[in-house]
C-alpha cells in the first residue's frame, strides 16, 4: 500500500509563504530556498511549499481548492490558536462554529490555502 508522506502547496513566494507558516505552525522550516521551503513534523508529515513560477510541468492549481487541517485536542486550545492568528492579522474565513465533526474555525495562508483548526466530537 502506498501512503502519502508530503503535502505540496503551490505559492506565489515560498519564503514569504515559510515565515507565514513557521509562525502560525510554531516551527522552522527543515529546508528553505527562494522556490521551495519544506517543514516536517513529528507525525510525519511534510508540508512544501513550492513556487508556482517553478514547478514542472506547470500547476494550474491556485489556493481555496483543499485545505489543510489541525487537530486540537480542546476548545480552549482552539478558542486561543483563533484569537492569536486573528491578532496577527492572519485572515479568517470561518469563526469558531459548532460542526457536526467537532468545533472548528478556517483561516486563509497568503495564497488563499485554508487551514482548518478543529477539535472532533
Amino acid at each position: 500500500m502506498l501512503q502519502p508522506t508530503y503535502t505540496i502547496l503551490y505559492v506565489d513566494d515560498p519564503e514569504a509563504s515559510g515565515r507565514f507558516y513557521a509562525a502560525v505552525l510554531g516551527a522552522p522550516p527543515i529546508e528553505a530556498g527562494a522556490g521551495f521551503v519544506l517543514f516536517a513534523f513529528d507525525n510525519g508529515l511534510k508540508l512544501g511549499l513550492w513556487s508556482r513560477h517553478a514547478v514542472i510541468p506547470a500547476a494550474g492549481a491556485a489556493g481555496g481548492g483543499s485545505e489543510i487541517a489541525v487537530t486540537v485536542a480542546d476548545d480552549a486550545t482552539l478558542e486561543a490558536t483563533h484569537a492569536a492568528w486573528a491578532k496577527n492579522g492572519v485572515p479568517i474565513l470561518q469563526a469558531p462554529t459548532d460542526m457536526d465533526f467537532g468545533r472548528t474555525f478556517v483561516a486563509l495562508d497568503p495564497d488563499g490555502h485554508r487551514l482548518r483548526v478543529f477539535r472532533p466530537h
